[in-house]
């Protein structure tokens, strides 16, 4: 099946609504879907619940929709580098559920797994394990945790065929692959897109099982988050 979309908007289509969840893979400022952000923002859906481990940087991805007030709620693990999630949290504008970044990656991949609650060390003692079960095991507490998942998952690849095969370019390679597996719908932004068979299959780190629309990305900034330079010898 041949799941490749002619545009960002087009693969979008028909898919966004008021009040859904979206996971947004990305890491910092790398593996963003960059080209796929921008279409939500012009469809004006509004009351997002965004799961991503931040929410870009300023003037840079999921900041986008934070600038239009389309998101209601965030479920993430860090917020720094992005003055205006913290404004809008600290005036209660945006609503924050707050993770530890391992918990958050193993909330999603439990959901992608089909495994409902599981239990962590992270956390306990802090105002995340606030509300929630604990217990103790060999003598040490944990506290219980949730999967999560979503309506929507907008994934950025390296490279992807056209039943929807996928490899990731290293710090991309973080929550996209997780956040792949753990959405009702899949869609994929790839910078290449590469003839069925062209991706070593010890090379795929998601299945085309997994994605249901492909299209080539548009948007491919390589920003760097920190510019450390040193003097030449």
């Amino acid at each position: 099946m041949n799941k490749i979309y002619d545009s960002p908007r087009a693969a979008l289509d028909g898919l966004l609504r008021d009040g859904m969840t979206i996971m947004s893979g990305g890491f910092g400022l790398v593996g963003n879907p960059e080209s796929l952000i921008p279409e939500i923002k012009a469809s004006g859906v509004r009351d997002l619940t965004v799961i991503s481990n931040n929410a870009g940087a300023d003037g840079f991805g999921l900041w986008h929709l934070l600038e239009s007030r389309q998101i209601r709620k965030m479920i993430s693990s860090y917020i720094g580098e992005n003055k205006l999630f913290e404004q809008q949290y600290l005036s209660g504008e945006l609503e924050l559920e707050l993770n530890p970044q391992g918990t958050l990656a193993e909330r999603i991949r439990a959901g992608g797994a089909g495994i409902p609650a599981f239990f962590t060390p992270s956390g306990v003692g802090t105002l995340v394990a606030d509300g929630k079960p604990q217990e103790e095991f060999e003598g040490k507490a944990y506290v219980r945790e949730t999967w999560l998942r979503a309506d929507l998952a907008i994934i950025k690849a390296w490279r992807a065929d056209a039943t929807g095969n996928l490899q990731f370019r290293k710090t991309a390679r973080n929550f996209n692959p997780v956040m792949a597996t753990a959405a009702t719908v899949t869609v994929v932004e790839a910078e290449e897109l590469v003839e069925t068979g062209a991706i070593d299959p010890d090379c795929v780190h998601t299945p085309g099982i997994y994605v249901h629309r492909i299209v080539q990305s548009t948007i491919n900034e390589k920003r760097i988050e920190f510019r450390t330079v040193r003097e030449r010898p």
